[in-house]
């Protein structure tokens, strides 16, 4: 078993690249710790429903979970430190041979951040450390000539991902508005650092953001875009880009443009509509009844009640478009039945397909009729008339020949130890035509499906209302990931990183304290009532006189 283990073991990742994306936009010298999880591609729903009279399109997801701790002394021995955790992301990367999706599931803190002192006025390093992150799988994911989207929505909640986090007082919980902005805030360098010319954004072509906020006109949903440096330029759009990512015809069905995310509300909105659909003939129509167009979609979003009574949520994309679009048609349909990559890959769909029934995350939702056949139809065509021919219906005779008889010594069987079968997550190909898996992308610690809900769910069921509780919480859940990582992952879990970026603080001296006037710069107020006489008195004096005729100085008419 170890002569079996130690070639993959030298193979594991340790994600440089992420370490040092994240030291330099830390602050300097402060001390963090990343935990990063992840699964490898698993073979999922479509994420959006098929046409009519086609089939979707083969997806895989591969998930992320990245959480970041800080170390806070101890009530009993000052000298000794805790850990305790302080925000947590969950990205989800549906692929498929057309397009790539990140889609950010959750996003929280637990608020125990101000315990690091930082000095007044530093920026917090939670929005750094999204963006980068998020680039950061952008970067390792991305794929010749096809398109990549960043899709989240923003809905403030007072707790995600902490359970009991609300109740402490150092938490900030934003509202509805102030999330959105935040969000738009932390994605826009994915926008500036492409149309910059930095060296990361050259394979792109073109990349725009987009925002809707369903029940806001256009002049109010602009005043949450963040401000962009050049001011003759914008790249946010408002309104969805639907129609543009989507690889359909307009004349599809709105269904199929709209992708399905989990616990999403257009996704449940969603679930809602399919049920006007109709069974029987009608069924291969794929439109709905109330709503028939996806401009009407967005305005029937207005009235739920996710998105009205006084509430707000924010839809974002941010649409990555490469140079040369390319097609895949011919490419998969050639990987899909002659190359050996395929074949191998259809192994890997059966073998997960049956060692992650079970433990089906939320994460990928349940839709019988959108689950790919793993064989093509053409070899479905080829078996049924093979079955039908004369030599396939000899081929039972032959195989019912009595087997012979065994002789010679038993040798017996050495005994399989049934961890083993773990290390068959790293064995498969790096990149395919549906999805790309190399080494930098993935997580400190990679886990099968099953074990990744288990995880996952076990952080929503720990307490963080304070910090002693925090502290308990955070020392379990970091061990419970451990326990299921195997060989050199254990020591891969967890990687510090000290910052070393030179923050500015902003002086804010001169706007809080009180400002003293110099005696000189006093200037006392003239009296209103002596300059008021000074000025009647001035001008009654040269005011003139009025003259008044003698009777000696009237002359009389004379008469004619």
């Amino acid at each position: 078993m170890a002569a079996h283990e130690k070639p993959l073991l030298t193979e594991l990742p340790t994600s440089p690249s992420l370490i040092q994306q994240l030291e330099s936009i830390l602050p300097k010298a402060i001390t963090f710790k990343i935990y990063h999880l992840s699964t490898p591609p698993t073979r999922t729903s479509a994420i959006y429903s098929a046409p009519p009279d086609s089939r979707p399109d083969r997806t895989y997801c591969e998930s992320h979970f990245l959480t970041v701790s800080i170390q806070t002394p101890s009530k009993e021995h000052a000298v000794e430190f805790r850990e305790v955790l302080v925000f947590a992301i969950e990205v989800l990367i549906y692929s498929t041979a057309y397009d790539s999706t990140f889609f950010v599931s959750k996003a929280d803190s637990t608020g125990y951040l101000h315990l690091l002192n930082l000095p007044k006025g530093t920026p917090s390093p939670i929005k750094d450390i999204s963006g980068t992150f998020l680039r950061h799988l952008l970067t390792t994911h991305q794929r010749p000539n096809i398109r990549s989207v960043v899709s989240l929505f923003a809905r403030a909640q007072d707790q995600y991902l902490f359970p009991g986090s609300v109740e402490y007082s150092g938490k900030h919980v934003l509202d509805d508005r102030g999330l959105v902005k935040w969000w738009c805030r932390v994605l826009d360098p994915l926008i500036e650092r492409t149309h910059s010319g930095e060296p990361d954004g050259s394979e792109w072509d073109t990349v725009n953001g987009y925002l809707i906020v369903p029940g806001l006109d256009t002049h109010e949903t602009r005043s949450s875009l963040p401000k962009s440096k050049m001011a003759s330029t914008t790249h946010w759009t408002v309104g969805h880009p639907l129609r543009q990512i989507s690889r359909h015809f307009d004349d599809v069905p709105p269904r199929c443009l709209i992708p399905h995310f989990p616990d999403d509300p257009k996704a449940r909105f969603l679930d809602e509509l399919d049920e006007e659909i109709s069974k029987g003939k009608q069924e291969s129509n794929g439109q709905w009844k109330s709503v028939r167009s996806i401009d009407q979609f967005w305005e029937m979003m207005s009235f739920r009640q996710e998105c009205s009574a006084g509430r707000l949520v924010g839809f974002i994309w941010i649409v990555f478009n490469p140079k040369f679009q390319h097609n895949p048609s011919e490419s998969v349909v050639s990987d899909s039945q002659t190359t050996g990559t395929t074949v191998n890959s259809q192994m890997w769909d059966i073998d997960t397909s049956l060692s992650f029934e079970p433990g089906t995350p939320s994460t990928s939702f349940i839709a019988s009729s959108q689950i790919l056949p793993l064989s093509s139809p053409f070899k479905r065509v080829e078996e049924t008339l093979l079955e039908s021919s004369p030599i396939r219906s000899s081929k039972p005779s032959i195989l019912k020949k009595k087997k012979k008889k065994l002789t010679g010594p038993i040798i017996s069987r050495k005994p399989r130890v049934k961890t083993e079968n773990k290390n068959y997550l790293l064995d498969r190909p790096e990149s395919t035509a549906y999805y790309s898996w190399v080494p930098e992308g993935r997580g400190q610690v990679i886990v099968n499906e099953a074990d990744y809900k288990r995880e996952t769910e076990l952080l929503l069921r720990l307490d963080f209302a304070n910090l002693e509780l925090a502290n308990s919480s955070t020392k379990r859940w970091i061990s419970e990931v451990r326990s299921v990582a195997w060989g050199s992952m254990r020591d891969a879990w967890g990687q510090s990183v000290t910052g070393t970026k030179i923050i500015k603080v902003r002086n804010d001296v001169a706007t809080v304290g009180v400002t003293t006037l110099n005696v000189g710069l006093v200037k006392k107020k003239r009296k209103v009532e002596t300059e008021a006489s000074t000025e009647s008195s001035a001008l009654v004096e040269n005011t003139p006189k009025v003259n008044v005729l003698t009777s000696g100085m009237i002359r009389k008419k004379p008469k004619t």
